[in-house]
């Protein structure tokens, strides 16, 4: 009787940890963790809920400066002459911000420095109207970089993150005054994802603790990052190097975080955290500690499958008027993701074909297709880009286009084929 209950009792602890795994314990209203490099979810907890974002938006207003500085639109030498809208909102020193003369000019970088190190809300505003014009142009650039980067559920009132109460009846044209701009943390992660795939240089600036704001003039002011897990802040966490905090009534207290050790790059979002104890920003912060520490400790990469790997069932896609009737095709790269050290042999790669056929000519490495990753058993919460980021199907050779003489054979063949 005894070792029955020991029997028992065993399995119920056993179903308790794996339960407490899933859970984490995380007190906050939505959180996501993701292997960067893949774009494997390793954790989400309520991720598709629509829920305040905060200054989390900077990210956005970042990764649009980010365009325009490559695409050459802006320049970050170039100077903003201080608006209205931005000198009144700057002089609010309830929110965060860098004072700004209402006669001054302000170089793009230092402004850009103050929004994703202070999270400085004038600054950001400034940004938006050099790109835009006005922060209500701006807004359009938002949407349709939403819409480009397969984000679901936005909704964007003005480019800080604030609350449009606080911008003193100033906000963005065909927004309510009490409006503020909402994601759902899936969304907030792929943001992220694809900001440090495009611009991985933002964490040149995310990862300062500390800087100045115009030092040596009589307007310098210290910056103190937002980030505490960054090195010698108090919440330090190694490998931490961004990317951006956000807090609102609204929104409660929010982090995009991301964090590499060996080689591997984790992003972690916590979403409406809270906390028990006298210091108001430690919640998001644990939350994120807790995610990091499972995603690192929890997990490893391991390739799926090899650069060059042929499927069986289908080792060539048709030709269309080719020299050739098919060409091979094979994965571009090699497929490694992050998955939990005991459950690496679960995973199975399948072929999706897009392409049926292709018309020629065909250079070698076009893309046919994609290797969709699958979970034999148990939970699997996908990619965040719905497949990996590595997992193209290519071309292996160049397929010319037959000449005039060899493709009118092959019709007259073709039409007495159909005959008979």
């Amino acid at each position: 009787m005894l070792a029955v209950v020991m029997v028992l009792s065993s399995f119920t602890l056993v179903g308790t940890k794996a339960s407490a795994a899933d859970n984490l314990g995380l007190n906050v209203k939505a959180a996501i963790l993701v292997d960067a490099d893949s774009g494997k979810i390793l954790y989400e907890k309520n991720a598709k809920q629509a829920l305040g974002i905060a200054s989390m938006t900077k990210m956005m207003t970042e990764y649009i400066l980010l365009d325009a500085i490559n695409d050459g639109k802006v320049k970050w030498d170039q100077k903003y002459k201080v608006s209205d809208y931005a000198y009144k909102i700057s002089q609010d020193r309830a929110l965060s911000n860098v004072p700004l003369r209402a006669d001054g000019e302000y170089s793009i970088k230092e402004l850009y420095e103050a929004m994703a190190i202070y999270s400085a809300n004038a600054a950001t505003i400034a940004i938006a109207e050099t790109i835009a014009g006005s922060e209500t142009e701006f807004l359009s650039l938002m949407k349709k970089k939403a819409k480009e980067l397969g984000l679901k559920n936005y909704h964007f009132v003005n480019s800080t993150g604030l609350n449009n109460e606080q911008l003193q009846g100033m906000q963005p044209t065909g927004t309510s005054a009490s409006d503020e701009n909402k994601m759902p943390a899936t969304s907030v992660a792929r943001l992220a994802y694809h900001l440090l795939k495009d611009h991985p240089e933002v964490l040149e600036t995310s990862s300062i603790p500390r800087k100045t704001f115009r030092a040596g003039t009589d307007d310098a002011i210290k910056m103190d990052n937002w980030n505490f897990m960054l090195p010698g802040l108090v919440y330090h966490y190694e490998g931490v190097d961004g990317l951006k905090t956000g807090t609102t009534d609204y929104a409660g207290q929010c982090f995009t975080g991301t964090a590499k050790r060996n080689g591997t790059r984790l992003i972690a979002v916590v979403m409406h955290a809270e906390g028990n104890n006298g210091d108001r920003h430690k919640a998001r912060f644990d939350a994120a500690k807790t995610l990091f520490d499972y995603g690192f400790g929890q997990f490893t990469t391991e390739e799926i499958l090899p650069a060059g790997h042929v499927f069986k069932n289908q080792k060539s896609v048709a030709i269309k008027e080719g020299k050739e009737k098919s060409v091979k095709v094979a994965t571009k790269d090699a497929i490694s993701m992050m998955v939990k050290t005991s459950e690496a042999d679960d995973y199975t790669a399948k072929l999706v074909v897009d392409k049926k056929s292709l018309n020629a000519p065909v250079k070698k490495g076009t893309v046919v297709g994609h290797v969709k990753i699958n979970k034999k058993s148990g939970k699997d919460y996908g990619f965040i880009d719905g497949t990996s980021a590595n997992a193209k199907v290519v071309t292996t050779e160049t397929v010319e286009k037959a000449g005039f003489i060899s493709l009118t054979f092959k019709k007259v063949g073709s039409f007495f084929k159909g005959l008979f």
